[in-house]
């Protein structure tokens, strides 16, 4: 696939965790609605039955086509990484590229979860929504996952890039993809930016930010990185790995303060482990 069709791919699958919970939580308060998985949308009738799938299963079955390990930050009491992976590829058999991007519930007091301290700023009408009350039962992992809301959340922090032509893999242009794509799309209206289909190809930031003379630590290990340190709204940085992937990590600048930057191959929960 070419660079700028995997690229519409990346754009394609916007806050694709948010839509989830969000659509999911819709779904259990209105009697019909849509949900996106990966970025097609899906049409229903009803209420989503009790017994309804965890759509997770389903992510960590795509997450194992990756051809090599998927990187997360280093284990923290901060981070909770919440097994619901956005993933980017150029087709299901013939993988030729493939990121995968992991998210984590953010916890800023991790020595006492019930501190205030923890919550997200949330707008009057998503807290009428989490509140309830919920017409109808609800799957258990839906439960779990709307509740998540009442939290922070460091969306696609993580980027694990693999392409099986290795001249594709330039760390700077993956790390300004990466920025650009959290900038777009968690920061739109501080950057004054419109309609996210007008506005989808207008990149903040170029090459030209980069800081190529960064390190970062790697399985215990400081190695040599690229980093972006210039921008008010968040923070990156990027490095190769052995194996020729690429590893970025993007985070809020209001949230690094409690991030340990680092990385480690990520613990991916066997088959079927996963489950409400």
């Amino acid at each position: 696939m070419p660079r700028a069709q995997f690229s519409s791919v990346v754009e394609d699958s916007v806050e694709v965790g948010t839509m989830l919970i969000r659509d999911t939580l819709d779904r259990c308060t209105t009697r019909k609605g849509w949900m996106r998985m990966g970025t097609a949308p899906m049409s229903f009738g009803g209420f989503l039955p009790e017994d309804a799938p965890d759509p997770r299963i389903a992510r960590a079955e795509k997450v194992r086509l990756m051809p090599v390990p998927v990187m997360g930050f280093v284990a923290q009491p901060a981070l909770e990484d919440v097994h619901m992976e956005n993933t980017m590829s150029s087709g299901m058999t013939d993988i030729s590229q493939m990121t995968v991007g992991i998210n984590y519930t953010l916890w800023r007091n991790p020595d006492d979860r019930s501190d205030p301290a923890n919550l997200a700023d949330l707008d009057e009408a998503t807290r009428r929504a989490l509140d309830g009350p919920f017409p109808a039962p609800r799957p258990a992992w839906l439960i779990e996952q709307v509740e998540r809301m009442r939290y922070p959340m460091l969306w696609e922090a993580v980027r694990t890039t693999w392409h099986r032509d290795p001249s594709e893999l330039s760390v700077p242009r993956i790390l300004v993809e990466h920025t650009n794509h959290i900038l777009m799309n968690r920061f739109r209206k501080a950057l004054g930016l419109g309609d996210i289909v007008a506005d989808r190809f207008a990149a903040r930031l170029t090459e030209r930010a980069v800081n190529s003379l960064a390190t970062v630590n790697l399985d215990g290990v400081e190695m040599p990185a690229f980093e972006i340190d210039t921008d008010p709204f968040v923070y990156a940085i990027g490095a190769e790995l052995k194996d020729g992937s690429v590893v970025t990590a993007v985070v809020p600048r209001d949230d690094l303060e409690y991030v340990q930057i680092g990385f480690a191959r990520r613990a991916t929960p066997p088959t079927g482990a996963i489950s409400a």
